[in-house]
């Protein structure tokens, strides 16, 4: 590690800490009046920007509870510290990291890591010692039929990121009396675990309501091109376009789809704000679909951070941005351990678990409630439309603060 990582593993969100006062394999580690929690998240690598945005969603939950009196447990108050380690964007390093924070560093209480391959990376590890984890930023399905009993996610999981976007053609074709049966969807994703997964979802829906898929492309992992699919893409026609790449394959896709003038009714990506698309690309990324877990124009709110759109303008004040979605659910992860540790009475690990599985809560991010196999089944995912440089919730119905602009107009017509 640079001095530089070594710094950041051991930066702090808490207050100062005192002596070790947990004993034994079973409690957490409590440092004088500070919970210890530990997280790898990526620095470094192709995940660091959503790296970044996930340790800052964290910080910014751990200062608002020690600002307010830190965590009750027991009747006493606890301070939030977190020990970081990079896990450069590697899963097999996250596996090693995971070993270090329980059997080095004593931490027993794991805040999860950026993206479902370094999530995979820690599961086995913190199953094997029974070591309780909430994690805001997995979202493959695959994480969740292996029986695992000590992970919690927070986040929809990643079938459901981009199926919405085919509901939404289906109901808006229908609309204007075409034969949904007619629609044709091209699907452009990288070759991770969790862009197949995203795949998958697509590909459900467009069985269900009859759709062809006409193209089926898997990108590589190191993304640096899609002329190959976008040329595609202009022979074929599809009425809809389904890309998933993370923050680098949202840029590349929109960069690629305005200046190869690639017309389709409705392109619908992953990680438009995490890419910050709209800042890079102006009015070149006005109508794109963009996938998200939270809007700050939700209803949600919580007793720590108040309504969704206080907690934006919290974290915009810290950070100078608006936070992406990475960000908020990684602060409500931080929240369902304070949450859960006040519900157990102790720093049992056991106890802390089931603690975890009991939870139903609404936070500024949405509601949480666990299923049996950890994922999150009380908060849908919701579909944003770049309308004139901003953000707009279009998808479901419920949440839609405008229509869909539908189809997109064309290249020619701007």
């Amino acid at each position: 590690m640079t001095s530089l990582t070594t710094r950041v593993g051991m930066l702090a969100a808490g207050l100062a800490v005192g002596g070790l006062l947990a004993a034994g394999p079973a409690m957490a580690k409590v440092e004088g009046d500070t919970i210890v929690f530990g997280a790898a998240v990526s620095f470094t690598g192709k995940y660091s920007t959503n790296g970044k945005h996930t340790k800052n969603g964290y910080d910014l939950a751990a200062k608002r509870l020690n600002d307010m009196g830190g965590i009750e447990v027991a009747g006493k108050r606890y301070n939030v510290k977190i020990q970081y380690y990079d896990d450069e964007s590697t899963p097999a390093r996250n596996a090693q990291l995971a070993e270090r924070l329980i059997n080095q560093d004593g931490i027993k209480f794991i805040l999860g890591p950026y993206g479902s391959g370094p999530t995979k990376g820690m599961a086995p590890i913190i199953e094997k010692y029974k070591i309780p984890m909430v994690e805001a930023n997995g979202a493959s399905r695959s994480l969740f039929n292996k029986g695992y009993r000590y992970l919690f996610a927070v986040l929809s999981t990643s079938e459901q990121y981009l199926a919405e976007a085919i509901n939404l053609a289906a109901k808006l074709s229908a609309a204007e009396g075409r034969r949904v049966q007619d629609l044709k969807v091209a699907i452009a994703v990288e070759n991770d675990p969790f862009s197949q997964d995203i795949r998958a979802g697509v590909i459900d829906d467009a069985k269900r309501w009859g759709m062809r898929v006409v193209i089926d492309d898997k990108l590589p992992k190191e993304l640096n091109d899609m002329t190959a699919t976008l040329t595609k893409v202009k022979a074929v026609k599809p009425d809809v376009l389904v890309v998933s790449g993370h923050s680098k394959g949202a840029a590349l896709a929109i960069r690629q789809v305005h200046e190869m003038k690639v017309d389709v009714p409705m392109l619908a990506i992953t990680h438009c704000e995490a890419a910050d698309v709209i800042g890079k690309f102006g009015a070149a990324a006005d109508y794109t679909l963009c996938a998200t877990q939270w809007d700050e124009t939700m209803s949600y709110r919580d007793g720590w951070f108040g309504s969704a759109g206080d907690y934006a303008k919290t974290f915009q004040a810290a950070y100078g941005y608006v936070p992406p979605y990475q960000a908020a659910e990684s602060s409500a992860a931080v929240l369902v351990w304070a949450d859960a540790l006040k519900r157990a009475g102790t720093f049992d690990t056991e106890a802390v678990r089931d603690a975890l599985a009991q939870t139903d809560m609404q936070t500024f991010y949405g509601n949480i409630k666990f299923d049996e196999t950890g994922k999150n089944i009380a908060k849908p995912m919701v579909l944003r439309q770049i309308q004139n440089g901003k953000l707009v919730p279009v998808a479901p119905v419920e949440f839609a603060a405008k229509k869909t602009i539908f189809p997109r107009p064309m290249w020619s017509e701007r």
